[in-house]
């Protein structure tokens, strides 16, 4: 007897959604979505961490108002809430601000690029960004030796590099707002990073406001 197939199987789950985040494990790792598939990051690294936790910080202190610099927040990159991503820092405006996640681009997504996350980050997330519209992408790499940023900017729906800076060299741009970032200083562990990360100015003005007054 011959069976007859229509080459469809009502087997094939339904794609995921960001509704099926909430129930995924909090085990530290991330839990991101690529087209209604699964796509899972393990627990950051002390390096990671110490690189997101410092840019934050530096980038809140030289926002404007209006503006908001977080820490991995939860972004929505299609209609059909299949794509789903979780940058390392993001800027946004704070009326784009969302709740329990973000359905608009960014003013910038920032990556700290791992040794398992080099085709993700340089690749598949470039590509979503790009599409959904973000205009500013940062990569960079917690190089202990020569650690570098690299400033995409969106331009004809594609990223084009910027600017790029390695080890005390600076990272000066405009966007998402004036900032200046020296990529050794998100790592070291020697002086005080905060009077250093935005370059020698920011030192010299750190030193001065130290300064004691002297008497008239």
């Amino acid at each position: 007897m011959s069976v007859m197939t229509t080459g469809k199987t009502d087997l094939e789950p339904a794609p995921l959604t960001v509704d099926d985040l909430q129930r995924t494990p909090d085990d530290g790792r991330r839990y991101e979505l690529v087209d209604g598939s699964l796509d899972v990051s393990p627990a950051p690294v002390s390096f990671h961490t110490l690189v997101t936790g410092r840019l934050t910080t530096h980038l809140s202190n030289c926002a404007p108002t209006g503006v908001l610099v977080m820490d991995g927040p939860g972004i929505t990159l299609n209609p059909e809430r299949t794509r789903h991503r979780i940058p390392d820092v993001a800027v946004i405006r704070n009326q784009d601000f969302q709740m329990p996640y973000t359905t608009k681009p960014p003013l910038l997504a920032v990556e700290v690029v791992s040794p398992e996350s080099v085709l993700r980050d340089h690749h598949t997330k470039r590509r979503e960004y790009a599409e959904f519209g973000i205009p500013s992408y940062w990569l960079i790499t917690p190089d202990r030796d020569e650690p570098s940023i690299i400033e995409l900017r969106l331009k004809n729906g594609e990223y084009t590099e910027a600017a790029a800076a390695f080890g005390a060299a600076l990272l000066d741009t405009e966007l998402p707002f004036p900032v200046r970032v020296a990529p050794q200083w998100l790592l070291r562990l020697d002086g005080d990073w905060r009077q250093h990360i935005g370059g020698p100015e920011d030192a010299e003005t750190e030193e001065e406001a130290e300064q004691p007054e002297s008497d008239a």
